[in-house]
């Protein structure tokens, strides 16, 4: 019994040490990880993962996100009609509401984030999932600024992890801040990429984000660079800070178009999240 006490008291120890060597919290904010000066040339470690294999939501990790007045989040909803869990994976929907007397929106899409539970700074993000496709579909996965830094949007940035618009067979990955939107600078660097998918089936998608760059990838492979560029404005690079996860089925909008609600449901299926740093 005291060697098994020990043994458990060595690897937490050194579990200790080795989460220590990666990552620094912000003062009380024990969600927030910081990656350490340095570690960027190192190897990648493990830090936070959702494997979705319980059957609810853990919302320690995550929280359904609310509607609201933009494009995104117009249809979003925490009805438990927009979300499912099983066989260890998430499905957000897009759904036609079905009583539009309690809710007049004519649709419903269900999301998550990770916003006040866990953020970080630096490090590779990684999402396994499958895309479902309709007319006026758009899953995302992206990041915005846990703790406005710089002030209003879009003045802390975005990071479009992926996006997917109706049937393509391509999506788009982007960055979006104050240099891009407001002072319109979008190809010094260029700001956006895209890369060829099956959206039907597993693929995973990812950044590995740098003091200087953020890269961005798909099933492992490098598609696309954001580099810091000097002698800009500052406003270039606002990815200095920690930022959090958004996973959402989206409908409609000015950029993906009209939904066809005879194609609805659709959904979004994610296996897992990985962060490392």
């Amino acid at each position: 019994m005291l060697q098994r006490k020990l043994a458990t008291l060595i690897v937490g120890g050194l579990f200790i040490m080795s989460s220590c060597a990666v990552t620094n919290k912000i003062g009380e904010r024990k969600h927030i990880y910081v990656q350490q000066e340095g570690r960027e040339d190192k190897k990648w470690k493990l830090v936070w993962q959702d494997d979705f294999n319980g059957t609810v939501i853990d919302t320690s990790k995550w929280t359904r996100i609310p509607a609201g007045s933009s494009d995104w989040n117009r249809h979003m909803s925490i009805d438990d009609a927009c979300f499912k869990m099983e066989n260890g994976k998430l499905h957000l929907l897009g759904i036609n509401n079905p009583d539009t007397s309690v809710d007049p929106r004519p649709y419903l899409t269900g999301g998550i984030w990770s916003k006040g539970k866990f953020a970080f700074q630096y490090g590779r993000v990684e999402i396994r999932a499958k895309l479902g496709s309709a007319q006026g579909a758009w899953p995302a996965m992206w990041m915005l600024a846990e703790l406005d830094k710089y002030g209003k949007y879009p003045r802390n940035g975005e990071i479009d992890i992926m996006e997917h618009l109706n049937f393509d067979k391509i999506i788009y990955q982007t960055t979006h801040s104050y240099y891009t939107l407001d002072l319109g600078e979008k190809t010094n660097p260029p700001h956006h990429g895209t890369a060829q998918i099956d959206a039907g089936v597993y693929n995973t998608y990812g950044i590995s984000w740098y003091p200087d760059r953020i890269v961005f990838q798909l099933n492992g492979k490098d598609t696309f660079t954001y580099p810091r560029v000097e002698g800009v404005d500052a406003s270039q690079w606002p990815y200095d800070q920690p930022f959090f996860l958004l996973i959402d089925q989206q409908l409609g909008g000015s950029w993906v178009g009209e939904v066809d609600r005879k194609q609805l449901p659709v959904e979004m299926v994610i296996d897992w999240v990985k962060v490392y740093q």
